[in-house]
């Protein structure tokens, strides 16, 4: 601990600069304001509380495999058809891309919208196949 102190002392810049960093990452994730879950949060979710699956992939990926009942809204279209999902507001929504990384996005616009209760799939559809998880292909 002793040396832990000392090191803080003889580089104060550095360990500031640290600090300023963490509290960056820390501070950006709570405005991105989503929670993110994970495939057997998500079908827990599914089952308990009929959240229902919005899935942003383009029409062709979503044709090649799907986790069921989801709603496929491209994530460039979402702006045009948000309206869709009015009739689910009061319901939780599990948006799903490819691999995690634009639900995030999604998931703005839906609690701008008004969407209570928004998660996102982490490591996306990706991960959901990883574990093995039901999808339904066309």
């Amino acid at each position: 601990m002793e040396q832990f102190v000392e090191f803080i002392g003889n580089h104060l810049v550095l360990s500031s600069m640290w600090l300023i960093t963490v509290g960056a990452v820390i501070f950006y994730h709570q405005r991105t304001g989503s929670k993110a879950v994970g495939p057997q949060q998500a079908v827990k979710l599914i089952n308990r509380s009929n959240a229902i699956v919005l899935d942003i992939r383009d029409k062709k990926e979503f044709d090649t495999g799907h986790i069921v009942d989801s709603i496929n809204i491209p994530l460039a279209k979402l702006d045009q058809r948000i309206t869709e999902l009015q009739k689910h507001k009061e319901k939780p929504v599990v948006v799903v891309c490819k691999q995690g990384q634009h639900s995030a996005d999604a998931a703005k616009k839906l609690q701008a919208a008004g969407h209570a209760e928004v998660f996102k799939l982490s490591g996306g559809l990706t991960e959901w196949k990883a574990q093995s998880m039901p999808l339904i292909q066309k």
